[in-house]
């Protein structure tokens, strides 16, 4: 696992949950026209992390089977979601048998992951016919306040993975399974200026993972950008616009 997942999620498991969005409704036909999930299908949610999207995967009826190898971030999980089966893996080893899942989805996870070794196991653990789907929220930065958000962020990143760098794309086409197939969809995060951009931004693995001196540093720079910016400092509500982006294939 890479150390700023390791360490960063394992220090802020709350602000993840506080401070991630939802997913707009179009995932909830995605879930159901293109990876087929209802009431009899069984789906991994691989990299569940605090089981934000495991709670929307709920919706579908399948039996869900949640793994993620942070323990903090696991004990959010089962603590959110207590009805779910929550399982320590990893992607290189899913803690279930050959050909038991429908489905295998990663939300805002795969660029952790996206190695041959993990496309091999996903498989494993796929039924014939079973499909991989991907998906990730990405906040849109065509506002000068949202690109200054990266702005401050963007002296900390190192070598961490991450989905807007096109890195994860590497593995496909995936041997033992089709083409990869993608939508996009609209979609908006609303609420506190604290939980939007702050823990938003707390929440990212390789500021979660700085040290105390450091973070405070990136706390002062986004408090002054709130406090500057009449959008975000005029209102009790702001409302941060995001792309939702969805891939799938199916295993051969």
């Amino acid at each position: 696992m890479h150390q700023a997942a390791a360490t960063g999620f394992a220090k802020e498991a709350q602000a993840y949950a506080r401070g991630r969005p939802e997913y707009p409704a179009a995932v909830d036909r995605w879930l159901r026209d293109d990876l087929h999930l209802d009431a009899t299908r069984t789906v991994v949610d691989l990299g569940a992390g605090t089981g934000k999207f495991t709670r929307r995967l709920l919706t579908t009826g399948a039996n869900i089977v949640a793994v993620e190898p942070v323990e903090e971030m696991l004990a959010q999980l089962t603590r959110a979601v207590p009805e779910v089966a929550a399982r320590r893996g990893t992607a290189e080893a899913i803690p279930l048998g050959d050909r038991a899942a429908d489905a295998v989805v990663c939300a805002q996870a795969f660029h952790w992951f996206a190695t041959p070794a993990a496309l091999k196991e996903i498989r494993r653990v796929l039924r014939p016919g079973g499909s991989l789907g991907l998906i990730w929220n990405v906040r849109d930065e065509s506002s000068d306040w949202a690109a200054a958000m990266t702005a401050i962020m963007a002296p900390y990143e190192g070598n961490t993975p991450r989905y807007c760098s096109g890195e994860w794309r590497r593995v496909f086409p995936a041997a033992g399974f089709g083409p990869l197939r993608e939508k996009y969809f609209p979609h908006v995060h609303t609420g506190p200026s604290e939980q939007v951009i702050m823990d938003r931004v707390l929440s990212v693995s390789f500021i979660a993972a700085l040290e105390p001196r450091q973070q405070q540093g990136v706390v002062a720079r986004l408090r002054d950008l709130i406090a500057t910016t009449p959008a975000l400092s005029g209102s009790p509500a702001v409302s941060v616009p995001y792309q939702t982006c969805v891939f799938s294939c199916v295993r051969e």
